[in-house]
């Protein structure tokens, strides 16, 4: 649905929106003919709303894609992932909460392994310690060109976030990283004139980078990727006329409900239970809440089936203290499916449940997969739940007369 479209029919309500995101949550049987992780766990209080709520499948990008976070949370948040596309660069800044100029030019960084030839033997450098990354950030941030700043902040391990600030600076760029070893790292080409001062740049960086790293090992080079500027998205409060708060521990997450305009709120602590307890406390406060948890997409990446299940468990046994704060609409769903048995994103569409005390209930007393498919909603655009969910939140006047 066009969001132009849909802001001109918002209406003020005094309702309140709770999107429970399970990040991850869709899955796949061990063995043919088995449950996935949703469908083998206990959990009663899903199944009780499944059987008062609408289900479906949602996708979050097509049919046959795999998205990625970034595009996983934005289809479900409403957006078309597509049209509003948000760079890698741009989503590593955003999860380390770097305050993202809107002329900077931002890039996902490795630290690597070089040979004597310049050859690169290991992309991620052996995925180093956080601590030993966080050493190495400190001696790319002795670098500095004219003109132009440069901002280094370590993420995890081998990982670290770039940005680039200064006049002229394009994001058409191509990466360094050319995803395999025994060959060198690639130059950075401008891909449009607009860029090409960007270009000249990065590869001077790239290049004192190297010399500075030169005698580490085994991270004695650098890869940059994804190079990226914030896009420019309508937010919440316009779009849709919601106070809309994001509980979430993890900054990418955090990151990107910011850049939507939703109220980034302070966890007092990294659990699950911490994030039911953030939601108790501001319940009055706003209109919308997502909440997220990244623990079932953990799991799952690193094939832990009943880790996965352990988690959604977890979940079910907290949602009795979301409920008893009477929220007038509840989504319950996932930004992509990680299925254990892949040990990584799926393209698989991922079970959704929503209710509301206007919503045509299915009468499924199961929250799966399998369940989701019969449900009412059908398999639909993650997209698309958004404006349901408004509608059912009575936030959306009649079109037409």
């Amino acid at each position: 649905m066009d969001l132009e479209f849909l802001h001109k029919l918002i209406i003020p309500a005094q309702t309140k929106i709770a999107m429970l995101i399970m990040d991850g949550l869709g899955g796949l049987p061990q063995e043919p003919g088995g449950k996935t992780e949703l469908e083998t766990a206990n959990a009663p209080n899903l199944d009780a709303l499944a059987a008062q709520s609408a289900l479906g499948l949602t996708i979050p990008v097509g049919p046959g894609i795999t998205p990625g976070s970034g595009p996983g949370h934005l289809a479900i948040f409403g957006y078309d992932p597509i049209e509003y596309a948000i760079g890698r660069g741009a989503l590593e800044a955003l999860g380390v909460e770097f305050e993202l100029g809107p002329e900077d030019v931002a890039a996902r960084g490795n630290f690597c392994s070089l040979d004597v030839d310049g050859l690169i033997t290991d992309r991620r450098a052996g995925r180093i310690p956080t601590e030993v990354g966080e050493a190495l950030v400190q001696r790319l941030r002795t670098i500095h060109i004219e003109d132009v700043e440069f901002f280094i902040e370590p993420v995890k391990e081998h990982r670290f976030a770039f940005i680039m600030r200064g006049p002229g600076l394009g994001d058409a760029l191509t990466e360094t990283d050319p995803l395999k070893t025994g060959v060198p790292a690639q130059p950075v080409y401008a891909l449009n004139p607009d860029s090409e001062r960007a270009a000249c740049m990065v590869n001077t960086f790239i290049e004192q980078a190297n010399s500075l790293l030169a005698d580490q090992q085994p991270a004695n080079g650098v890869l940059l990727r994804g190079f990226a500027r914030l896009p420019k998205l309508p937010t919440y409060p316009y779009l849709f006329g919601l106070r809309a708060a994001a509980i979430a521990v993890n900054g990418m997450y955090r990151g990107v409900a910011r850049l939507l305009g939703m109220e980034v709120l302070e966890v007092g602590g990294k659990s699950i239970p911490d994030e039911f307890a953030c939601l108790e406390n501001h319940w009055q406060d706003y209109d919308f809440f997502y909440l997220h948890v990244k623990q079932t997409d953990t799991a799952g990446e690193k094939g832990d089936f009943s880790g996965k299940v352990q988690v959604i468990e977890e979940v079910d046994g907290l949602l009795p203290r979301l409920l008893r704060l009477q929220p007038d609409v509840v989504i319950v769903s996932g930004d992509h499916s990680s299925p254990a048995a892949l040990k990584a994103h799926s393209w698989h569409p991922v079970p959704t449940l929503l209710y509301s005390r206007f919503v045509r209930a299915d009468g499924i007393g199961e929250f799966g997969e399998r369940a989701c498919a019969r449900g009412s909603l059908g398999v639909l655009p993650a997209k698309d739940i958004i404006p349901i969910a408004l509608a059912n939140a009575g936030r959306i006047t009649k079109y037409g007369a």
